[in-house]
Order: C-alpha cells, then sequence, then structure tokens
C-alpha cells in the first residue's frame, strides 16, 4: 500500500536540520533593480524575514546559495540571522556540499527552495527539494512540494512553517507569541550573528 503524499511530505519534514534556498526568485520575485553608481536593489517578504527567524530559533540552520553578489543580501542575511551565506556560487553543488560538510549533515537532513535552472543539482540530491510557486517547469518537476505563494510574497515562510509543523513545533511556537515570550527577541532588527560568508 502506497504511503500518502501529505504524510510521506510530513515524514521527510521531520528530519530536516538544515534549510537552504536561492535567493533571487526565493527570498525575492525575482526583479533586480541595478542602480547607477553601482549596487542593486532588492525586495524581501517581511514574512520571509520572520520564517528565517524562527527556523534559526527553534532548531533549523539557515543558509543562502546565490550565483550573485549583494551586499543588499549581506545585510539581509545578517538581520534573519542566516548561519551561511554563499555568493557568487558559480558552482552552487559544490557550494551546498562544503556546507554539508561544516555541518555533519546528510543530504536526507537538507531541504533546499529553487526557482530555476542553477538550483537544480543541489535539488536532485536533498532530502526536500521545494520550488516557489512561479519557478519554471524543470524545478517543479524536480520538488516534492511546491509553494502555494510565489517568491517573494511568504513562499520560504511557508515552507519553515511546513517544517516545524511536521516536527511538533508549531504549537509550542504560537503558544509563546500568544503570551509575549518571542515577539521582542524575534522582531527583525540588526543584529549581527556571526553567519559563515564565502564568495
Amino acid at each position: 500500500m502506497n504511503e500518502d503524499p501529505i504524510q510521506d511530505l510530513d515524514r521527510v519534514a521531520r528530519a530536516i536540520r538544515l534549510l537552504l534556498m536561492d535567493c533571487d526568485g526565493v527570498l525575492t520575485d525575482g526583479r533586480i533593480v541595478l542602480l547607477p553608481g553601482g549596487g542593486d536593489v532588492k525586495f524581501f517578504s517581511a514574512l520571509d524575514g520572520q520564517g528565517v527567524k524562527l527556523a534559526g530559533r527553534f532548531g533549523l540552520k539557515t543558509g543562502i546559495i546565490t550565483t550573485r553578489e549583494s551586499q543588499v543580501l549581506e545585510r539581509r542575511a545578517l538581520e534573519m540571522e542566516v548561519t551561511h551565506l554563499v555568493q557568487k556560487a558559480d558552482d552552487k553543488l559544490n557550494a551546498y556540499q562544503q556546507i554539508c560538510e561544516t555541518e555533519h549533515l546528510g543530504d536526507e537532513q537538507v531541504a533546499y527552495i529553487g526557482d530555476d535552472l542553477p538550483d537544480l543539482s543541489v535539488m536532485r540530491l536533498v532530502g526536500l527539494p521545494i520550488a516557489v510557486a512561479n519557478a519554471v517547469p524543470e524545478i517543479k518537476g524536480a520538488a516534492r512540494y511546491v509553494t502555494r505563494v510565489p517568491g517573494g510574497s511568504g513562499a520560504v515562510r511557508e515552507v519553515v512553517e511546513l517544517i516545524l509543523r511536521a516536527q511538533g513545533k508549531w504549537e509550542g511556537i504560537l503558544d509563546r507569541f500568544s503570551r509575549g515570550i518571542e515577539t521582542s527577541s524575534l522582531a527583525i532588527g540588526g543584529i549581527d550573528p556571526g553567519f559563515e560568508r564565502s564568495t
């Protein structure tokens, strides 16, 4: 008898200890504004920021692997207390493997959120490959879960909640917020957790 898809997803999510993601198209809607003097402008979702912080505060390591380099992203990663930030990653698979080695984790303990072809090699390895709603067909085809909302609109928050619910942590989180225990400490601010930077 085949396992129910929802139960199968919960089983896989319970094993996750590391949540990795792309930036452009996942944490943002994919648009990039290039400034005349250099640098860029990206639009991030506050929902995703709260979600990534929740993940870190409740037992998950987090990381971003991107082919581009952006000071804006570095600042945002600091605010979200991201564990690993890898920019200018021409080889995302190599970056992924280095992070796993650092954290002493197997593929089945990792979830990855992607939207385009550079994410495919990592998604084919991880235990829980996830595509955002606006991902290209090839990425959706490689995914075990496709988010209801597109990148830049709370897709990462949706994934964090899915994983934390599967791990039996979500009700406890709601209880803490309802009693005002975690609200102030989880506000997105300029806290520098000393994440590992790689370029």
